[in-house]
């Protein structure tokens, strides 16, 4: 599925322009032209080579559905694999979008539905648009709406990382440490993504292929910014929860140490009062205490003395 979206001029666009006129178009100077296609067939991607003379390595990579973001300079043009994210319901979800920048045409190919397109579309399209005919312009709008979209879902992280926190401090729920790793794992993602689409952005800015000019590179070092920013959350972040992880283990460990100190008083306890049952509970004939009278409540009293003293040590060395 596509939609050919063409600019003559500022404020005058025409839509579904027959795909066999875009070599035409591309060779009008002060024509600005934006294909987009969502889950290409092979025909479509045949059409990106036939039209577009797109190197075959290129189009392989945008037929597949996962890449390392990343910027590949030919002769004419720019191949950029990018990508979208959002947290979907605590699980992170991650979109490829595929971008073949010219000096006067941008081809966009990606296998799910990007909401920033569209969201560019609406302000490339609006009358008073900044975004005119400098494709350059028109690159950052859509790169600068995909990034923006990192911050609420840094927002998000941020959230549940609290979340894990008030679990651990507060309630200590045993139950967080799956959580824990879930989110580790969510963030080495974000690294994995962010960090090599900051090389991306570095490569365009030296500006290898005139396709920007020094005001677009200015536009784009904000994207850049805003990379750098995200990325440094993403980083704080993963330090948190390896400290929050360090701390939930530091408790857990605690909590283990007090019930053995519990177990252990309460052996050497019983091993006490157990001594004094032993002794009396010797068949000897002649033992002092054997029919005394008071024998019976003499040994429990000892027990009891034994215990509350041993009870009364532990407290004062605060083990209790």
């Amino acid at each position: 599925m596509h939609e050919l979206i063409v600019c003559r001029r500022p404020g005058q666009f025409l839509t579904n322009v027959d795909p066999a006129q875009i070599s035409e178009l591309r060779r009008q100077h002060d024509t600005i032209l934006w294909l987009d296609l969502l889950a290409p067939s092979v025909a479509e991607l045949r059409l990106l080579q036939e039209e577009f003379g797109f190197h075959p390595l290129a189009i392989e990579d945008a037929a597949r559905p996962a890449q390392r973001p990343k910027v590949d300079s030919y002769d004419h043009y720019y191949f950029v694999v990018f990508y979208c994210l959002r947290m979907d319901v605590d699980r992170l979800s991650i979109t490829p979008i595929y971008l073949f920048i010219g000096h006067n045409y941008l081809v966009t190919v990606h296998h799910a539905p990007v909401p920033q397109i569209a969201e560019t579309l609406r302000r490339w399209r609006a009358p008073d648009s900044p975004l005119g005919q400098d494709i350059g312009a028109l690159i950052y709008a859509l790169l600068d709406a995909i990034v923006d979209e990192y911050f609420p879902l840094m927002d998000a992280v941020a959230d549940r990382a609290e979340n894990l926190e008030e679990r651990i401090f507060d309630r200590f729920d045993e139950g967080v440490l799956q959580a824990i790793f879930q989110l580790k794992k969510d963030l080495l993602q974000l690294r994995r993504v962010i960090a090599p689409e900051r090389d991306v952005l570095n490569v365009m800015l030296r500006r290898d292929i005139p396709v920007f000019d020094q005001q677009d590179v200015t536009y784009l070092q904000d994207v850049y910014d805003h990379l750098l920013r995200t990325l440094d959350a993403v980083d704080t972040y993963r330090d948190l929860l390896s400290s929050a992880l360090d701390s939930f283990l530091s408790m857990q460990s605690n909590r283990l140490n007090q019930v053995v100190k519990a177990l252990t008083i309460a052996s050497i306890i019983l091993m006490s009062v157990t001594l004094v049952a032993g002794i009396y509970g010797m068949n000897f004939r002649y033992m002092p205490e054997l029919e005394w009278r008071y024998g019976y409540a003499w040994a429990l009293g000892l027990m009891a003395a034994i215990a509350l003293g041993l009870i009364l040590f532990f407290r004062r060395i605060r083990w209790l």
